[in-house]
This record gives structure tokens, C-alpha cells and sequence, in this order.
């Protein structure tokens, strides 16, 4: 990831439960401008489902899903 390309926000949900992490993404989305990126930490493993979901209905870009340890880094970028 460049610089450029580095998150706007990052939403820490760590021991949160589902459906609080799509939740608070979708909080966090609404104050952003298209193509922005933000990053969303979770604990929960269903957060993965959830944010595959959550991203095709909202038309949302789902960048990527990476976990270091118990925690999840879901990248997001904001729809058009």
C-alpha cells in the first residue's frame, strides 16, 4: 500500500461482536467522500462474511481482509 493509498480512519471494533463492526464501518462511511479508504479492526470472525456482504450491497469496495493474530484488518474503500 502507497502513501497515497494509506487509510483515511481507522475503526477499531476489536471484541465487538456482529453486528456491530458493519455498523460502525457504515457510520464511519457516511461522513467520507468517494474513493477514500478506510480500515476496520475486529476480533470477530464472522466479520468476513459480514463485510463481503455488506460491501456488494452497499456498493462498497471490499480492498482486502488480512489477520494478524486474533485481529482482522478489513480494508474498505468508499463507493461512488
Amino acid at each position: 500500500m502507497t502513501e497515497s493509498e494509506a487509510p483515511v480512519e481507522v475503526v477499531d471494533c476489536v471484541g465487538m461482536q456482529c453486528p456491530l463492526p458493519v455498523i460502525k464501518i457504515a457510520q464511519a462511511m457516511k461522513g467520507r467522500d468517494p474513493g477514500q479508504l478506510l480500515e476496520l479492526l475486529a476480533t470477530d470472525p464472522g466479520v468476513e462474511p459480514d463485510m463481503q456482504a455488506w460491501t456488494r450491497r452497499t456498493k462498497n469496495e471490499l480492498v482486502g481482509i488480512n489477520k494478524d493474530g486474533d485481529v482482522f484488518h478489513v480494508l474498505v474503500r468508499k463507493g461512488g
